[in-house]
């Protein structure tokens, strides 16, 4: 039987909220269970509904946005979760990821692509803001790194399939990019989860863009 996509919407601002209920109710597939004005009551609402989709302001009063995003993840942990902010610097973008949010997009985006967003999130695909990633990039080459190599033990090969799942590609996008089966491509990647002791895709993105991986990929 059809089931469509849950959403809850997070944002102290009401008007906000109301805009982007008005336009994703237009989609046949989507219907908003809920909506949250603090940190706080979107904990409650994730339990409650335990919806498919949050998309989170990051900046609120009292909780943010980042510790919200990490007890959603606690209390309903198949929802993905979409940072829709105004704030693109990178203090606010990695500290995100790193709690668990899938995507990342800032609030001026078109609600056409907000929509695509939310498709290739639910699709397992991790969706940066332009202006987000150059930040981040930005960070990265200034950053002082670890002198231990988290990826050491992961071969040639395996360090390119994770700078691509880390810029959101799917498997199968990553089998054509690369030239190699899906079902390799899903090898490599069950190994890097192993050897970098992670559990999904969106702890290996956030890991490869906190330590500088992503600034050898041209």
């Amino acid at each position: 039987m059809y089931q469509p996509i849950k959403i809850v919407l997070v944002d102290d601002h009401a008007m906000v909220r109301q805009g982007i209920r008005n336009y994703l109710e237009l989609e046949p597939n989507f219907v908003v269970v809920g909506e949250a004005q603090s940190g706080e009551t979107a904990i409650v609402a994730a339990a409650k509904y335990q919806p498919d989709v949050m998309l989170v302001d990051l900046v609120m009063s009292g909780m943010g946005g980042v510790e919200v995003t990490r007890r959603v993840r606690q209390v309903s942990p198949e929802t993905r979760i979409i940072i829709l902010t105004s704030y693109h610097e990178e203090i606010y973008v990695l500290p995100a990821l790193r709690a668990g949010a899938q995507s990342y997009v800032l609030k001026d985006i078109n609600l056409t692509s907000l929509k695509e967003v939310i498709y290739k999130t639910l699709g397992g695909e991790m969706v940066l803001d332009a202006a987000a990633v150059n930040r981040v990039v930005k960070a990265i080459h200034v950053k002082k790194l670890d002198t231990v190599d988290p990826f050491a033990d992961l071969s040639e090969r395996e360090i390119e399939v994770l700078q691509l799942v880390a810029f959101g590609y799917s498997n199968a996008s990553i089998a054509k990019k690369l030239v190699i089966s899906e079902k390799t491509v899903k090898s490599h990647v069950s190994n890097i989860l192993s050897k970098l002791q992670k559990s999904d895709r969106t702890q290996l993105a956030a890991l490869a863009w906190r330590e500088g991986l992503i600034s050898q990929q041209q």
